[in-house]
């Protein structure tokens, strides 16, 4: 059964917010989109909530799903939901990460992302929200 993790887009103009995980942790010092997994009783968008208070400091307005993928790791598959969110004030602070940075799709391509959240980003390449340039 796979585990329920959620994730956000946070843009900023033609950047996104993302974080790179500390390096003690699964898949260390690779970067991904901030979010993490559902806890028993949650809704997904709560999680989200709690998430990005716990590991930016910042609370979120939690939009619409952008896409869901399956993704298989070796130690466990995750049922990973992106959704759109938006910053509702606070500067997100690095909490739990290694380091964080706003970059465009096109940036992304240069850096070292967990398979799943390479997978969305092939995904967000074709779709949108933000153009390949």
């Amino acid at each position: 059964m796979p585990i329920e993790v959620v994730a956000a887009l946070l843009l900023r103009g033609e950047k996104f917010l993302a974080c790179q995980r500390s390096a003690h942790k699964a898949r260390g010092l690779l970067w991904e989109f901030v979010g993490g997994k559902v806890e028993p009783g949650e809704t997904k968008t709560q999680a989200l909530v709690r998430e990005c208070q716990e590991e930016l400091g910042v609370t979120v307005s939690v939009g619409r799903p952008v896409l869901e993928l399956t993704h298989a790791y070796p130690d466990l598959t995750i049922h990973l939901t992106l959704f759109a969110a938006s910053l509702t004030g606070e500067e997100p602070q690095r909490l739990e990460h290694a380091d964080l940075r706003w970059m465009t799709w096109q940036e992304a391509q240069s850096y070292p992302f967990c398979p799943a959240d390479q997978e969305i980003l092939a995904q967000l390449g074709q779709i949108g929200p933000f153009g390949k340039g």
